[in-house]
C-alpha cells in the first residue's frame, strides 16, 4: 500500500525545511526510480504524485531575482500622437518582448533532440531542466513587460494576439515541466505542439509588426 499522504515529506523523503528546489529534484529521482517503464509499481507513483501535490503549493521563500533597477519611479509624459504612442509601446514593450520570446522559442528543438538522446540520462535532464528555468525566469520579465505599458487603442488586436503567444509560451512550459517531473510523454508532445504554435503565432506578430510601422 502507499504511503499515508498525510506525511508528504516522508513520502519524498525530505525535511519539512526543504527547498522547492530540493523538493522537486527528490521527487524526480522517486518517479525515475519507480515509474512503471522501470519496473516500479502504480500505487507508488500515485503516493509521490499525492506528496508532490501536497507540498508544491505551500509558501516557500524563493531566491531574490535580480535588481530593481530599471523601475520607473514616476509617470512620464504620454507622447502627443497615437503614432507617438505606438512607436514608443513598440519600442520599449513589444521588442523587448520578441528577444526573450526567440531565446525562450529558437533553442527548444536542439534542447530536445539533445534530451530524446536518453531521457533517463541525469545530466541530459538536468541540462533541460536548466534550459526551462531559465525559460521561466525570461517569461517572467515578459509579463513585467507586458504589463509595464498598455497597449495604445489602434493596435488592440495586435496587442491581444502577443498577450495569446505569451500565455500559450507559459502554458507549453508547465507542460514540458510535468513531463519532466512524472516522465509522462502526453506532457511532452503538448509541449512540444504548443510551443511550435507558439512560434508561428511569433512569426505572424513580426509581420504584423512590420505593416504597423508603415
Amino acid at each position: 500500500m502507499p504511503q499515508p499522504a498525510s506525511d508528504p515529506y516522508a513520502v519524498l523523503g525530505v525535511v519539512p525545511s526543504a527547498t522547492t528546489a530540493e523538493i522537486k529534484a527528490a521527487y524526480r529521482a522517486l518517479v525515475k526510480r519507480h515509474h512503471p517503464d522501470a519496473g516500479g509499481d502504480d500505487e507508488r507513483i500515485l503516493a509521490l504524485n499525492a506528496a508532490w501535490e501536497a507540498l508544491r503549493h505551500q509558501d516557500r521563500p524563493r531566491p531574490q531575482g535580480g535588481s530593481r533597477r530599471g523601475r520607473t519611479t514616476g509617470r512620464e509624459a504620454k507622447p502627443s500622437t497615437s503614432d507617438d504612442l505606438l512607436h514608443d509601446w513598440l519600442q520599449r514593450v513589444y521588442a523587448p518582448i520578441d528577444r526573450l520570446l526567440a531565446q525562450v522559442i529558437s533553442p527548444f528543438p536542439q534542447q530536445l533532440r539533445a534530451l530524446a538522446a536518453d531521457p533517463y540520462d541525469d545530466r541530459l535532464m538536468d541540462d533541460f531542466c536548466t534550459y526551462l528555468q531559465r525559460s521561466q525566469e525570461r517569461m517572467e520579465r515578459v509579463v513585467t513587460l507586458y504589463r509595464s505599458l498598455a497597449c495604445p487603442a489602434v493596435a488592440q488586436g495586435f496587442g491581444l494576439s502577443l498577450y495569446h503567444c505569451l500565455a500559450q509560451v507559459q502554458d507549453a512550459l508547465a507542460e514540458l515541466e510535468r513531463y519532466t517531473l512524472g516522465y509522462v510523454d502526453n506532457y511532452l508532445h503538448d509541449g512540444r505542439e504548443m510551443l511550435r504554435e507558439a512560434g508561428q503565432r511569433r512569426h505572424r506578430l513580426q509581420e504584423e509588426r512590420r505593416r504597423l510601422d508603415l
